[in-house]
C-alpha cells in the first residue's frame, strides 16, 4: 500500500515517515490505541495551521508557530540526566525523559492500598480498559485541533495514577517530564484516576534537560541561548463521586521551546478538583484547559500563575462547562509581565439548561511591571438555565508606587521590592496549596525566575 505524504508545510518535521518509525517503537501496545494514534496522525496531517482569522487564536503570535527544525529525540539514561527530585518527604516518582520512562519509585504503602502509580505503556498492557475509558476522552475545543491530534498521534509513554474506591493516598506523587537535547520533541502526558471517595496530590513537572547556564566565550551573567525545543503535552484528571484531586504542575521548559499543553478534568458527584498550573518556561506557550462539572455537587478550582519576562508569549484558553444542577467552579488566573512579554487569556464559562444553581466564578488578572508588556483578556459567559450565578471579569494594574516606595525607603532595593509585592499578589492563589513543601516549591520557582 502506498503512502502519501501530505504537504511538509502542514506537517514540518513530523513526517510520514517520522509516524511510522514511531508506530514500529510502540507495536507492542494494544490495537485499539494504535488504531487511534493512526486516525489521530491522518486529521494532524490533514489539519491547517492557525490562521489570523481564527477567533481562538486571536492576539497570538501565528509567527512563531512552527513544526520545522525538531526530532524525536533518543533515549536518554536517568544517570546522564540533572534530576531535581520532588522535595517531599516519603513521596514516590516517575521520571520519564524524551518520551520514555527512564526512572520508577513506588512505596509499598501505596502498592498495599490499591494505589496504581506506573507509566502509561504498562497501564496500556495491565489495565487497558480503564486507559481506554479516560485517556483523551474529551476531544480538544479550544481551537488546538491539530495540536491536540499531534500530541495523541506521537504520545510515547506518560504516567498513570490509579486511586482506587475510599483509598486516600497520605503523600504526594511527583511526575517529571524532560527534554533533552537540541530539536527535541516530547510529548508527556498524565492520565490520574481518582474513583468514588479516593484522594490524591500530584505534582506534575515539565523541564529541559542540559541547557548550559553560560554558553562558552559569554560573558557572567549574560543570558545563554538555550536549545530550541517542542514540547506538546496533556493531562486527563478524572474525580469519581465524593473524590479530592489536587493536581499541581510546574512548566519551566527551555527559553526557546515552542510549547502546548492540553487540559481537561471531569469532576462527577460532589467531587473536588483543584488545578494549578504554574507558567514559568518556553518561548511560546499555549495552555489549554477545560473542566466539566457533569453530576450535582462538582467543584472545579482552576488556577494558574504565570511570570513572563523578556519576549515569552503566554497563551490561556479555558472552558468551564457546567452539565448537571448545583455544581460550582472557581477560576484565577494571575499574569506578572516583565520587559516585553505577552499574556493572553480567553475564557468561557458555559451553563447548560439543566445545570440550575450553577455558581461560576472566572477572574483574570494582570500585574504590568513594564510599558512595554502587554497583557489581552477576553473573559465571556454561555449561560442557557435561568437560576444561576455566574461572573466574570479582568483586570491590568501597575505596582502601586506607594507601596514600592516604602518598601525602598526601608533599604529594600527596587528588584527585590518589586519581587516582593509580585508574591503578594500571587498569594491569593499560593495559598490555596495545602502541601507546605509544594508551596515552597513553587515559591523558589518564581524566586528563580526572577533571578533570570
Amino acid at each position: 500500500m502506498t503512502t502519501i505524504s501530505p504537504p511538509p508545510s502542514l506537517t514540518g518535521s513530523f513526517t510520514a515517515e517520522a509516524f511510522a518509525a514511531h508506530l514500529e517503537r510502540v507495536k507492542h501496545l494494544p490495537k485499539w490505541w494504535l488504531d487511534r494514534k493512526r486516525a489521530a496522525y491522518a486529521r494532524f496531517a490533514s489539519l491547517p495551521m492557525p490562521k489570523r482569522t481564527d477567533e481562538g487564536w486571536r492576539f497570538s503570535n501565528l509567527s512563531g508557530l512552527t513544526l520545522d527544525g525538531f526530532n524525536l529525540p533518543p533515549a536518554v539514561r536517568f544517570e546522564q540526566m540533572a534530576h531535581r527530585e520532588l522535595g517531599v518527604t516519603g513521596a514516590g516518582h516517575l521520571v520519564l525523559a524524551n518520551n520514555r520512562l527512564v526512572s520508577r519509585l513506588v512505596f509499598d504503602a501505596a502498592e498495599k492500598n490499591g494505589i496504581i502509580f506506573d507509566s502509561l505503556q504498562n497501564a496500556l498492557l495491565q489495565h487497558g480498559d480503564l486507559v481506554k475509558a479516560h485517556l483523551l476522552a474529551q476531544p480538544s475545543k479550544l481551537g488546538s485541533d491539530k495540536f491536540a491530534a499531534l500530541h495523541e498521534a506521537f504520545l510515547e509513554d506518560g504516567a498513570f495514577i490509579y486511586v482506587p474506591k475510599g483509598v486516600e493516598a497520605t503523600l504526594p506523587v511527583g511526575v517529571f517530564h524532560y527534554a533533552s537535547g537540541a530539536g527535541a520533541a516530547v510529548f508527556p502526558h498524565t492520565l490520574v484516576i481518582a474513583e468514588d471517595n479516593a484522594k490524591i496530590t500530584v505534582a506534575d513537572f515539565f523541564r529541559s534537560d542540559g541547557a548550559p547556564a553560560t554558553p562558552p566565550g559569554n560573558a557572567v551573567g549574560e543570558v545563554a541561548r538555550a536549545p530550541a525545543q517542542f514540547a506538546c503535552g496533556g493531562h486527563d484528571l478524572y474525580a469519581g463521586h465524593g473524590a479530592k484531586v489536587t493536581y499541581i504542575a510546574m512548566q519551566d521548559w527551555s527559553r526557546e521551546t515552542l510549547s502546548f499543553q492540553f487540559n481537561a478534568t471531569v469532576a462527577r458527584r460532589d467531587a473536588r478538583v483543584l488545578s494549578l498550573n504554574l507558567h514559568a518556561g518556553a518561548r511560546q506557550a499555549r495552555h489549554e484547559s477545560f473542566s466539566q462539572l457533569s453530576a450535582p455537587g462538582a467543584h472545579s478550582e482552576m488556577l494558574a500563575l504565570t511570570v513572563a519576562h523578556g519576549t515569552q508569549e503566554f497563551d490561556q484558553r479555558t472552558l468551564q462547562i457546567h452539565q448537571a444542577p448545583n455544581t460550582s467552579s472557581n477560576l484565577l488566573y494571575k499574569n506578572a509581565l516583565l520587559d516585553q512579554a505577552k499574556t493572553i487569556f480567553s475564557g468561557l464559562i458555559v451553563v447548560d439548561p439543566d445545570a440550575q444553581k450553577t455558581d461560576a466564578y472566572q477572574s483574570n488578572r494582570n500585574l504590568m511591571l513594564s510599558d512595554e508588556a502587554e497583557a489581552n483578556s477576553l473573559p465571556g459567559l454561555e449561560i442557557q438555565a435561568n437560576d444561576v450565578r455566574c461572573t466574570h471579569g479582568a483586570t491590568s494594574a501597575r505596582i502601586d508606587r506607594e507601596q514600592e516606595f516604602y518598601l525602598e525607603s526601608r533599604g529594600i532595593r527596587a528588584a527585590q521590592a518589586q519581587e516582593l509585592l509580585v508574591f503578594g499578589f500571587f498569594e491569593e492563589v499560593l495559598g490555596k496549596v495545602e502541601n507546605s513543601e509544594l508551596h515552597d516549591i513553587l515559591t523558589d520557582i518564581i524566586r528563580e525566575k526572577f533571578k533570570q
